[in-house]
């Protein structure tokens, strides 16, 4: 597990450099901190948020065959596992699964549910790993196994741009190996009317998540930023394919993160988040630059997600 100082190094780093940017910004993957992860679980329950009932909805009615061709015995590693709650659809199917390794960033929220899973599973080998999954990591010491497969949720891809979807992905591959496998949702392009929703809820959740990060910087790295100087925003951009999510600033400012201070004019965003979407082909083709060659694809009826299973090309 990495340190605390080392997290938390390469968190001021990252805020640093994303606010010195022309266009400024700041990785997504910090807005997963336990306050966080907790209003992210909240978002996938809104009406608005489609893709985690959609995604859940295919694997209730897809978990055998899913679970068939991940192989009976495997070793299920999860990218990005927060509360595991659709994972156990696929545990529920592979009852001798060798081990399951969930993979979060969140320390807190990943030592409940990894507990919460050995409670409901006892027999099988869990075996948390609080690691950054975008960075190369080592996988603990594994049980026999008969193959290695990842999976992937809930679109989690579409927040990489595709250069670096292509790299995480052929480092997936390399993780899997020869005969081994990638579980991965994907969300559909689709009609901007259920895009911009999901991502701008009525009741505002979504807002607090994306205010978090600024109170995440406040509390671990010094900084003043007032919140209530700030307006959560996500669009669609139909040219890129992706949604965009911004914190806009509503009036002229200086803010600072320890020594340093930023400048911020009114209205300019500090983007956090993108979310990429895809059609069938554009996502294959981005998997074979990564090694990877589509099997299967189940989708829901109305077409907006997707959960595709990928093999490993053999070199």
């Amino acid at each position: 597990m990495p340190s605390a100082t080392l997290v938390r190094d390469d968190f001021r780093r990252d805020v640093l450099s994303g606010l010195a940017q022309p266009r400024k910004h700041l990785p997504c993957k910090y807005l997963y901190d336990e306050a966080g992860s907790r209003l992210f679980d909240r978002i996938c329950t809104l009406p608005e948020y489609y893709p985690t009932r959609t995604e859940r909805a295919i694997l209730e009615r897809h978990a055998p065959e899913i679970a068939e061709v991940l192989s009976p015995r495997c070793v299920l590693v999860e990218y990005g596992s927060g509360s595991s709650l659709k994972t156990r659809l696929l545990l529920d199917q592979l009852p001798d699964a060798s081990a399951y390794v969930p993979v979060d960033i969140s320390a807190e929220h990943l030592g409940r549910s990894a507990h919460a899973l050995k409670q409901r599973y006892p027999r099988l080998a869990v075996l948390p790993l609080c690691a950054d999954f975008t960075q190369p990591f080592a996988l603990p010491t594994l049980p026999p196994h008969e193959r290695r497969a990842v999976y992937f949720s809930g679109s989690t891809i579409g927040n990489f741009p595709p250069t670096e979807a292509v790299e995480l992905l052929a480092n997936i591959a390399h993780l899997c190996g020869s005969g081994g496998g990638l579980l991965i949702g994907i969300d559909l392009k689709k009609d901007v009317r259920i895009l911009e929703p999901a991502y701008n809820d009525a009741a505002g959740v979504t807002a607090a998540f994306n205010l978090n990060l600024l109170a995440r910087i406040n509390r671990e790295l010094g900084g003043d930023f007032a919140l209530e100087r700030f307006r959560h925003r996500a669009v669609y951009n139909a040219r890129e394919g992706r949604i965009e999510m911004y914190l806009r600033s509503l009036a002229r400012q200086v803010v600072h993160v320890g020594e340093r201070g930023f400048s911020l004019e009114a209205g300019e965003g500090i983007c956090t988040e993108h979310s990429h979407k895809y059609d069938l082909d554009g996502f294959a083709q981005l998997a074979r630059a990564a090694g990877l060659k589509v099997a299967r694809v189940w989708m829901d009826e109305a077409r907006l997600f997707s959960v595709q299973y990928l093999t490993v090309v053999p070199s």
